[in-house]
């Protein structure tokens, strides 16, 4: 039995990710195990009605078989997961759909934007559902209409938007995957919240598959939110096992639960190569071009570029909170070829995220004078194309005597990435993006 749920937190409080622990305890009263791995799936990163991180939760529940291994601990209990499983009975899971649906509701936000959505299926849905979801923007009554295709159960309050989300977490297989332990305040804690920084340092140093801890470039701390959540902190990891064992070393306050979930983050799945332009608003894609002209500096510190892809005509913006790409952009040239990476909002402006340089163009060249063989001293140039002259021994070069030397460029092939404050949850982490 697949579970997803989405569209429960608001700009007043809520967890989305607390709450899919508070369902994994209703599944274990009523004897449910977890089979296989929690998961975080982050969607559309530009997308306007999205809150906070914009990520939707699945889990299965059944009857566990095998060897299981702990994968968190709610209410002072381990919560074991299993690799293999069999679905509950059609009377174990109606029961425990509509007591999910009544949790789903009591712990809510109760902002007026919040559209809480549960989706149970008994089997796989279209992965299509988590592509169309993570790519651009999906129309909720599309996906009404597959899951009554795909004989699910849902249900929703307020509008239907919440479906998309819960639908595309249940749809999601996990083909490019990262993992996030998440940790809990205590029940009742309040105010700010108490994670020891240099603590998370020593963990990032210690362990090599943990990434985004913090940010070196402005000091900040990047595990710990700084909302109205439950949330302690959260420590991003390539591997389960690299994520567990930075957990015991990080210091803060106490923790009140924890869960290890898989997630898609750091993937670039949101990504697109090649997409079809101009592109349509709220859409996240990769382009490949051309630098037209020169960069353009704008007021805060922006830079504007304008980039030929596939013969069209793209207006991007890099943006000076993401610190280290204005620097790259503004040492561009007309005729660089770039890779740029990032989203369209309501406007066909193309906001950057990553840039890899695949190639420079030639940059412009200057002419250095002779260095005089009898006196050790460069010579002076007489003027245009009348060759240069000793200062000393009065000696004279032609014009063609002096040799071209290009001027540097302030950049080299790469990648580039904004300071790891700016970056997105879906934001790749190789080199480039596929």
């Amino acid at each position: 039995m697949r579970l997803g749920v989405d569209d429960t937190d608001g700009p007043d409080g809520g967890c989305t990710t607390h709450l899919l622990t508070e369902l994994i305890a209703l599944g274990r009263s009523a004897q449910l195990d977890v089979v296989g791995e929690p998961n975080l799936v982050r969607l559309n990163p530009n997308v306007p009605w999205k809150t906070r991180g914009n990520a939707a939760l699945s889990v299965t529940l059944g009857h566990g078989s095998g060897d299981p291994r702990e994968v968190g601990e709610v209410g002072g209990t381990p919560v074991l997961a299993f690799a293999r499983g069999r679905p509950p009975t059609s009377v174990e899971r109606d029961r425990f759909a509509e007591d999910a649906w009544a949790l789903v509701r009591a712990q809510s936000s109760t902002a007026a934007n919040t559209d809480p959505a549960l989706v149970i299926a008994e089997g796989p849905l279209p992965e299509s559902l988590y592509d169309r979801a993570v790519t651009g923007v999906v129309d909720p009554r599309v996906v009404d209409a597959e899951l009554r295709a795909a004989g699910a159960w849902f249900r929703t309050s307020n509008s239907t938007r919440g479906l998309v989300g819960a639908a595309a977490a249940v749809a999601w297989r996990g083909r490019r995957r990262t993992w996030e332990l998440i940790s809990y305040r205590s029940a009742g804690a309040a105010g700010r919240r108490t994670v020891d920084a240099e603590s998370v340092r020593d963990a990032a140093r210690r362990e090599p598959d943990l990434f985004l801890c913090h940010d070196p470039r402005t000091r900040r701390l990047l595990v710990a939110p700084h909302t109205a959540c439950p949330i302690l902190y959260g420590l991003r990891s390539r591997s389960a096992e690299g994520a567990l064992r930075a957990r015991e070393w990080v210091r803060s306050e106490p923790v009140g639960r924890w869960m290890l979930f898989r997630t898609n983050q750091g993937t670039g799945d949101h990504l697109r190569a090649h997409p079809t332009l101009p592109l349509g608003p709220f859409t996240p894609a990769k382009l490949r071009g051309i630098v037209v002209g020169l960069p353009t500096v704008l007021r805060g510190g922006h830079v504007g570029l304008r980039l030929d892809s596939a013969g069209v005509r793209v207006e991007c913006r890099v943006f000076e909170p993401t610190k280290a790409l204005p620097a790259v952009a503004r040492e561009l040239r007309d005729g660089d070829e770039v890779d740029l990476w990032g989203g369209t909002g309501p406007d066909p402006t193309f906001r950057v995220e990553g840039i890899h340089v695949r190639r420079l163009a030639p940059r412009a060249t200057r002419r250095i004078a002779p260095v005089c063989g009898s006196c050790a001293r460069r010579a002076r140039s007489l003027g245009t194309a009348r060759g240069y002259r000793c200062p000393s021994c009065r000696r004279r070069w032609p014009p063609e005597a002096a040799t071209l030397r290009g001027v540097p460029s302030g950049i080299a092939r790469g990648t580039y990435h904004p300071t790891p404050s700016a970056r997105r949850h879906l934001a790749p982490l190789g080199p480039e993006p596929r």
